[in-house]
């Protein structure tokens, strides 16, 4: 299971580095829509590396046994991550609000970009999701505990690699926007 977690968290890697790369050649090559990025960036930047400090907590609960504190973590990961999702909407709406568009004759390749890295992590941020309601029940049904740490151990994993993939994405656009 951690070897499959890890051929997902590479060929994930491999694919915004396709999607970073591809936007550097293509703001070369003119034509390219200069606009302030929403601040809502920022604020869903701190959101998903606080969800990853809880699940962190979460993670230490189930290895100490301390079963209550693992639920808590998990729900406040869960709270924090429905947070992010939901500040990526308004970052969007803000984008229209301002006549950035993903698509159509009055769109830039610019935002397109801003919609596509955005809306791709926001998808494996779904699936995180998924994944940490299955460890969220499993705690509840007490299938996570100190002597049986894979589920966690897994969805800590992929867990910190989202929060290190936006903030990767962050930079990359604070720094190439």
């Amino acid at each position: 299971m951690k070897f499959t977690l890890w051929l997902l968290i590479m060929s994930i890697v491999m694919m915004f580095a396709a999607f970073t790369s591809a936007y550097i050649v293509r703001r070369e090559e003119g034509n390219w829509l200069e606009f302030n990025l929403p601040a809502g960036l920022l604020i869903n930047t701190l959101i998903i590396v606080l969800s990853s400090v809880t699940m962190q907590w979460a993670y230490y609960s189930a290895k100490k046994d301390n079963l209550n504190s693992l639920r808590i973590a998990l729900m406040v990961t869960f709270i924090l991550s429905l947070s992010f999702l939901i500040g990526q909407w308004n970052v969007w709406g803000e984008l229209v609000v301002n006549k950035i568009f993903f698509g159509g004759p009055t769109a830039n390749p610019s935002g397109s970009f801003v919609y596509v890295l955005t809306g791709v992590h926001g998808f494996h941020l779904i699936t995180g999701l998924i994944f940490l309601v299955i460890v969220l029940i499993s705690a509840f049904l007490y299938r996570v505990h100190a002597k049986n740490l894979l589920r966690i151990e897994l969805c800590t994993t992929y867990w910190h690699f989202l929060s290190a993939l936006w903030v990767y994405l962050y930079v990359f656009l604070a720094v190439y926007h």
